[in-house]
């Protein structure tokens, strides 16, 4: 059977495109120059010349020789599974770029919790010492896209669970910030959704998989493939003098440092010293415990956080323990997607200071049913869910959204999400 190894080998061939988002769109303009015959198919097409899925769109794909897949549909949808079955072979972009592109300058970056920030440390700590790097995948944008000059640099590329199981090579190394649970509508189970997160490092090619010191990963380690390093968390205080919050923020400083002094030759140390005197040009990622605001009346201070980008319970639980001794309103809630709250639920339960869980969507209503013994409000929307939060802590405290699920029952995106967060904060406080 035909198997592409690199996008070469699309020239002239029938391709299909399932999935036109973001990463759709990057794919054909990298197979426009190769080919005519396209095939654009979506569940949800928004853009003209773009099949519905079942309106027609699955029978042309089934004519297709290749389908390049995008990260937001399933590996094991039945649909998927049917086009193979049919002798179709699906693959995604990013893959067959990997194929193509010198793996030696490409540094993956995956896990559970932190991979966004770490790929952006990772590539601020190259720049400190003088290198080029790009961020690129989730953080960014797809690497394959023509329209980016790539062709010298570092290429740090963050890399979904989605995305790791189409992935049959591994560039030189592979970096794993956590493992938790996440995106199991997708995945199917959490012992499928770790094997799929790890599958990047059990990919073919000699590589480095650096995971962090963290107790899950080492429990993990079976299902890793790779020459397994383990990087130490930074007890140096870097990630306060970066502006980042918690103590899980020294453990993603810790993988940042151990891999640019692996892949440049430097000592941890030298790289540490190059980061520390430009920590002030560091700006830590929008949504990822970000201070938005802090209003100061004679009661108490209130801090209002932006975490939503923590869209699973793990970096939930990691935001709350950046407060232990805060009176606390956790907003949290949105797209039900079946993840065990049980845990998130212990953490509320254990904390010592008063605590406020409001909640919104389906995810937020099913995790505030199960969270006896937590003072639980429950929110229409945001405007609403910001000034209940409020209220609950306003003679002193932190208002903290930490969703710990995505966004799609209301948005387009977390990011869309977020700024719904901060006009409902700068409300709340015109009102004050």
């Amino acid at each position: 059977m035909f198997r592409p190894t690199g996008f070469a080998d699309l020239a002239g061939r029938r391709v299909g495109i399932f999935g036109y988002g973001v990463e759709g769109h990057a794919t054909f303009r990298r197979v426009a120059s190769l080919t005519s015959d396209v095939v654009l198919v979506d569940d949800n097409p928004r853009d003209e010349g773009v099949l519905p899925t079942a309106g027609g769109g699955l029978d042309r794909l089934a004519t297709c020789e290749i389908v390049l897949k995008s990260p937001g549909i399933a590996r094991r949808r039945d649909d998927v599974v049917a086009l193979e079955d049919h002798g179709v072979v699906v693959t995604s972009a990013l893959n067959l770029w990997l194929h193509d592109v010198d793996r030696r300058r490409v540094i993956a970056i995956t896990g559970t919790k932190g991979k966004s920030t770490t790929t952006s440390l990772v590539a601020f700590f190259l720049r400190c010492l003088g290198e080029e790097a790009h961020e690129l995948g989730n953080i960014g944008r797809p690497p394959y896209d023509p329209e980016l000059d790539v062709s010298s640099g570092w290429l740090v590329v963050e890399v979904s669970s989605f995305q790791c199981v189409d992935l049959t090579v591994a560039p030189s190394l592979v970096l794993v910030t956590s493992l938790g649970s996440d995106h199991l509508d997708w995945h199917g189970s959490i012992e499928q959704y770790h094997d799929d997160k790890l599958s990047l490092t059990r990919a073919s090619g000699e590589h480095v998989t650096l995971i962090a010191d963290d107790a899950a990963l080492e429990r993990a380690r079976p299902l890793m493939g790779g020459r397994i390093n383990v990087a130490s968390s930074d007890e140096t205080g870097l990630a306060h003098e970066l502006r980042l919050l918690g103590a899980h923020s020294d453990h993603n400083v810790g993988l940042a440092l151990e891999a640019c002094a692996l892949v440049t030759g430097r000592s941890r140390s030298e790289v540490r010293a190059a980061v520390a005197a430009r920590a002030h040009d560091f700006v830590p990622l929008r949504g990822r415990l970000t201070l938005l605001d802090t209003r100061a009346p004679a009661s108490g201070a209130v801090r209002f956080v932006d975490d939503g980008l923590a869209t699973a319970p793990l970096p939930t639980i990691a935001a709350l323990r950046v407060f232990p001794d805060d009176a606390l309103s956790l907003i949290a809630g949105g797209f039900d997607r079946g993840v065990d709250y049980a845990d998130l639920v212990e953490e509320l339960r254990s904390r010592r200071a008063p605590t406020t869980l409001v909640v919104i969507g389906p995810a937020g209503e099913r995790l505030g049913a199960t969270c006896e013994g937590v003072r639980v409000a429950h929110a229409a929307d945001m405007d609403e869910a910001v000034r209940r939060a409020y209220d609950a802590v306003a003679t002193g405290g932190v208002v903290l959204f930490s969703p710990a699920a995505p966004s799609f029952d209301a948005y387009r995106n977390w990011s869309e999400r977020s700024d719904a967060f901060t006009r409902a904060v700068q409300v709340v406080l015109g009102e004050q």
